[in-house]
């Protein structure tokens, strides 16, 4: 006999006793059958196991990402309110410009107005004609002398077709004559001035003793030439140098 050693089929036996009519039912289960169930079990644990990390990181990951999501929402609402900030500032200096523009356009338009305008001259003071501002002569003349204290008078060159004139408004009060000039005039002028005009040479004269003269009116019309002709102007009594007078008003 060959001494062979038989392996025995390991098998598990699962009794179910019925606890109505107390019958019983056994079932042999072989251990690859066990092992099979046991792995099944263990791939359905280990699915069952991803299964549940997968909802748990999808649970994780939503949310994280709606508190994402509420973040954007913030910075959007956010951006939004600053839009509408920027926005209002815009139109804010949108109407200052045109507030500005309009003024720009007002203040232009009334400088060109007033450019526009005719200038009003300003009124100059108005000469007192009584004051005898008026060079005594008018034609070619030339200056023999001026005024000193020894001499307080001008003397003057002048030539045939030259007059001699008032040299402001006032009354003819004196005519006369001497050795030395043929023709003495002397007019009184209310300003506080009195004026004469002396002639070396006989002239035509042209006004009358009390006549009432205008500046720049003839009182001698010359008639030769060289004839020397002397001008003095008195104020307040005392002789005063014509040039000064004459440079000072006229």
């Amino acid at each position: 006999m060959n001494n062979q050693r038989h392996k025995r089929r390991e098998s598990f036996s699962v009794l179910l006793i019925s606890n109505s009519d107390q019958s019983s039912r056994q079932f042999d289960i072989s251990l690859p059958l066990v092992r099979f169930f046991l792995c099944l079990l263990l791939v359905i644990l280990i699915v069952a196991g991803l299964a549940a990390y997968g909802f748990i990181s999808r649970r994780g990951m939503e949310s994280q990402l709606r508190s994402q999501l509420t973040q954007q929402e913030k910075v959007v609402q956010q951006l939004t309110t600053e839009k509408e900030n920027l926005e209002a500032e815009k139109t804010a200096l949108i109407a200052e410009n045109e507030s500005l523009r309009s003024e720009a356009e007002q203040a232009v338009a009334a400088m060109a107005e007033k450019e526009a305008e005719p200038e009003e001259e300003e009124a100059e003071p108005e000469e007192d004609p009584t004051v005898p501002t008026r060079y005594p002569y008018s034609g070619a003349s030339v200056l023999l002398s001026s005024y000193t204290e020894e001499q307080p008078w001008l003397s003057l060159s002048t030539y045939s077709g030259g007059t001699v004139t008032a040299a402001g408004n006032g009354t003819v009060a004196v005519i006369s004559s001497d050795d030395t000039y043929h023709h003495i005039i002397e007019i009184e002028h209310e300003s506080g001035y009195r004026t004469r005009y002396l002639s070396k040479a006989d002239a035509e004269q042209s006004v009358e003793e009390g006549a009432q003269v205008q500046a720049g009116d003839t009182l001698l019309t010359i008639i030769t030439d060289e004839t020397q002709v002397d001008y003095q102007i008195i104020y307040q009594e005392e002789p005063v140098d014509p040039l000064s007078v004459i440079d000072a008003k006229g």
